[in-house]
């Protein structure tokens, strides 16, 4: 019980200090939030740019005149004409990187203190500058917002990430105490039916009861979170993919901390009164293994409202109907997934006893009718075995909800992803390198003809330089192409360019200062381009053989293509970062802040995920072990009658895998429609999640198989005297 408490109490401190860690982030980052104000001292402007897949923000500020000027958390002094104030970790990309010098232009006086950052790896610099040089000075009011800026994860994603945690770590951890409270509890009720007959009080004999449950899970609560806060320490200095904070962000609040100290025991004491009641009332049908009750069945009622509201919303969905939308859906879902999980755990002992009687009285295997007489007999084992692993299972269905939902809200609709640079701003060893990323499909350039003055009102016409190839990899589709030859664009969902008649003459500006002529032909390549994109617009298409080797066209925009899944995005992200760090990369249609808190939540619901499956083995495996130890003096009984090790070792099995069978399979069912209601009330394009299906069901079957082989070692055919009873 205490070593179980101690689990249990260390991934409770953790779920529930998940929460703090990502307010202690905004905090900071709020606190250093730049307002504009009446200041004539000095003004600044603020700029975002990805570096790699991690976003950089720069303030630069500008003196304008000799009075104090207000100081940002973190910094001394606000940093001179010349120098910049940088977080640490940007430092070291500084020291290890030269080519990223450019980023941050002046010299480095020093680095901002923890005050000033969201986390360790924070991406931030002040930078001091001549203010003719911004280009939308604002004056500089103070530093610190009343509201919260720049969140880690946007506050509605931040409600469904704590109720996805609840559902996936925190209903598994309270079945898990519970179980760990009611440990032996078997050979716990005979002692206590023994205290009750030579004479002890039905109060006091519970009072026995608690106080040995309360000391064993009050001692485990203080080891677990001991044990927490040297997982701390290591975690906070390894961090999570997209997530770092520092040590004393992730150390438990005082309402923490009071929750795991007092709250174990609570719990443990409440399970504990309800499972001694029993022998301390009655205790001569204890000593005599006298008849059982039958489960109650009315949590299985739970399941009723519940799968009727998730299954109403499927059946909506399937009869074309859209649901989504409106406020009623944002109470009744999460309400509904709450009493089908609810249901699943309380309704899974009265219908494992019907299905046990049912296969009972048809069955002609004698290993199978022991098994279903003994789980018919005693359902509530079963519940206490397989609950855990019943649990995780439902809410691993409803994460996979989750993610494809925030998935479906933050990257691009379209299969493509594309990254536009500034072609100036690259060599060209560094054009060949980033063409040449892993990841990349296609690259190509879009820029506009040149006009000798902007006063005068010319024609001017957009033009991309690729390869018939690479247009089709930018586009959806390109019919009509013919490599070599410049070719007009048609594309049909976008408006008619009227400059682009057939027989007019344009001028492209070589890099080299050249000039390049090209005439619009009546030839044209149909495309139909993703949107948005780079190439949604040009109307001309001119290949790359007609640019002078070496050269590109002055003002073009270098353009990339990747697939949009989200690994890739982040790859190629770094991977520009890596060759050309000073350059200004647009990931065309997504926000590099969505990219950040998509990986974030990621992480976070993998961390809810592994704790839910930490809860739910070490439920299974402490409940068979203490269930093979309940079932000795049985176990003894069956081999005085000659039941073979092979026989029993069946019967052992068959008792696990049943009822783990029915829980899991009415969890991936349960769980499969939770999310698809949760995926269709969302609003987005997927409703269905065909792909994750198959994934459940293997799961569910190796942690089928993984039971049945842990159950074999449980079954001992010695006979010890004190088991053999007279019942």
């Amino acid at each position: 019980m205490a070593l179980g408490s101690a689990l249990g109490v260390a991934c409770l401190a953790a779920a529930l200090t998940i929460p703090t860690i990502i307010a202690a982030h905004d905090a900071r980052v709020t606190s250093r939030a730049v307002v504009p104000g009446a200041s004539k001292n000095a003004v600044y402007q603020e700029f975002l740019d990805p570096y790699g897949s991690q976003p950089l923000r720069r303030v630069f500020i500008g003196r304008t005149g000799v009075g104090p000027v207000p100081t940002p958390p973190g910094v001394e002094a606000i940093p001179q004409a010349g120098e910049a104030v940088v977080s640490p970790k940007l430092g070291e990309i500084l020291a290890a990187n030269p080519r990223a010098a450019g980023l941050v232009p002046g010299r480095v006086i020093g680095t901002i203190g923890r005050a000033g950052l969201g986390g360790p790896d924070d991406l931030f610099a002040y930078i001091g500058t001549d203010p003719k040089s911004l280009s939308a000075p604002a004056p500089l009011g103070r530093f610190g917002s009343k509201y919260t800026q720049h969140e880690v994860i946007d506050p509605s994603t931040l409600d469904i990430l704590r109720f996805t945690l609840g559902c996936i770590v925190l209903l598994p951890l309270v079945i898990f105490l519970s179980v760990c409270a009611r440990l032996s509890g078997e050979s716990r009720a005979r002692r206590l039916a023994a205290l009750r007959l030579v004479g002890l009080s039905v109060k006091d004999t519970l009072r026995v009861n608690a106080g040995e449950t309360v000391v064993a899970s009050g001692v485990g609560a203080v080891i677990g979170l001991i044990g927490y806060l040297g997982i701390n320490e290591i975690m906070a200095r390894i961090g999570l993919p997209g997530l770092h904070w520092f040590p004393a962000d992730g150390r438990p609040e005082g309402a923490t901390i009071a929750v795991c100290l007092l709250g174990c025991p609570a719990l443990a004491w409440v399970v504990g009164q309800f499972s001694a009641r029993r022998a301390a009332q009655s205790p001569i049908s204890v000593r005599r293994t006298g008849e059982r009750r039958p489960p109650k069945k009315h949590g299985t009622l739970l399941l009723v409202p519940g799968l009727g509201i998730i299954g109403g919303y499927c059946l909506l969905s399937a009869m074309g109907r859209d649901p989504s939308g409106g406020s009623g859906s944002a109470v009744l879902v999460p309400g509904a997934v709450l009493m089908t999980g609810a249901g699943l755990v309380f309704g899974l002992a009265p219908i494992t006893s019907w299905l046990s009687r049912r296969l009972a009285a048809s069955s002609t295997s004698l290993p199978l009718s022991l098994a279903m007489r003994r789980t018919e007999v005693d359902p509530g084992s079963a519940l206490r075995v397989v609950t855990g692993l019943v649990l995780m299972v439902f809410g691993a269905s409803l994460t996979q909800g989750v993610l494809i939902e925030l998935d479906q809200v933050t990257r691009r609709t379209a299969p493509v992803q594309e990254y536009s640079l500034s072609a100036s701003q690259l060599s060209t060893r560094q054009h060949s390198q980033i063409a040449g990323l892993s990841g990349v499909l296609a690259h190509g350039l879009t820029a506009d003809s040149w006009v000798p003055t902007m006063e005068q009102e010319l024609p001017r016409i957009r033009s991309i330089v690729a390869t018939c190839a690479q247009l089709a990899a930018f586009t959806e589709t390109a019919q009509g192409c013919i490599d070599n030859r410049v070719l007009r664009i048609e594309d049909p969902t976008f408006p008619l360019d009227e400059d682009a008649l057939p027989g007019s003459n344009f001028t492209f500006l070589l890099s080299d200062g050249r000039k390049l002529k090209a005439s619009v032909p009546h030839d044209a390549v149909t495309v139909r381009a993703y949107q948005p994109s780079e190439f949604a617009g040009p109307s001309l298409l001119i290949p790359p053989s007609f640019l002078p080797q070496g050269t590109y066209l002055s003002g073009a925009r270098f353009v990339l293509a990747s697939s949009s899944d989200a690994p890739t995005v982040r790859e190629v992200l770094d991977g520009i970062g890596a060759v050309a760090p000073t350059a200004s990369v647009e990931p065309v249609g997504i926000v590099i802040d969505s990219l950040a808190q998509l990986t974030v939540i990621r992480s976070l619901l993998v961390v809810g995920m592994v704790l839910g499956l930490v809860i739910g083995v070490a439920a299974f495996v402490v409940s068979v072990a203490d269930r093979a130890m309940e079932r000795r003096g049985q176990v003894a009984a069956l081999v005085l009658l000659g039941a073979r090790a092979g026989t029993l070792r069946v019967v052992q099995v068959v008792q696990v895998v049943v009822p783990l069978a029915v829980g899991l399979g009415a969890a991936i069912v349960a769980g499969w429609l939770a999310e698809s209601s949760y995926l269709i009330t969302g609003g987005g394009a997927v409703h269905w999640d065909w792909d994750g299906l198959p994934l459940l069901v293997a799961c569910a079957v190796g942690v089928m198989l993984a039971a049945a082989v842990a159950s074999l070692p449980m079954v001992r055919r010695h006979v010890d005297p004190e088991h053999i009873r007279r019942d």
